[in-house]
């Protein structure tokens, strides 16, 4: 209840806004409270953190080690994703965190934990793309996964500027690189 109204909040006012006192009255709880389970509205957030990108972890990792899905599907699973976390506010708390991150070396240090938990998961995804087309050009498989991380990342923080509403297709050239590697599986089979 406490970190939904977190979220809530951090969506409407931002991270440099955000007071602990609004986040009680939006959860209705006593202000003692989020201070008695948080200590801080940084520990507040970082809570908030760590418990969306939890879940937003596993579900990722379900997904990538779904053997049933090629890497084009992932891929479209993964810009389906985007667009989910954009819609509940994910994006938003990340971004909002990210930009926190850089004056606060304590938040920088979970946001980069979190960050890395999702590249170690693009590192296994290239790795599968390198065995399964025989190599990545004249990228490693690390370098694959940073450019992804980088291109999402990216791409989510476009979004948030409004840069989509002013024709730049953000989400799209996401979903068209599935297409990509959809050429590149095909090719891959015959």
């Amino acid at each position: 209840m406490v970190l939904e109204a977190a979220k809530k909040v951090l969506r409407q006012n931002g991270y440099s806004r955000l007071s602990t006192r609004d986040v009680a009255a939006a959860a209705g709880v006593p202000l003692s409270q989020i201070h008695y389970h948080f200590g801080s509205k940084q520990g507040m957030v970082l809570a908030l953190f760590e418990h969306l990108n939890s879940q937003l972890l596993d579900r990722q990792n379900a997904m990538f080690h779904d053997s049933s899905l090629t890497l084009s599907q992932q891929w479209d699973r993964a810009c389906d994703y985007l667009d989910e976390d954009i819609a509940s506010g994910y994006v938003r708390v990340l971004q909002e965190l990210i930009a926190a991150s850089w004056a606060d070396s304590p938040v920088a240090k979970v946001i980069q934990v979190g960050l890395m938990g999702w590249v170690k998961l693009l590192v296994e995804l290239a790795q599968r793309a390198e065995r399964e087309f025989g190599g990545l050009g004249p990228f490693t498989a690390n370098e694959v996964a940073a450019l992804v991380a980088g291109a999402f990342i990216g791409a989510e923080s476009h979004y948030l500027l409004g840069l989509e509403k002013k024709g730049m297709p953000v989400r799209q050239s996401l979903r068209r690189f599935g297409d990509l590697i959809r050429m590149m599986e095909a090719a891959h089979r015959k």
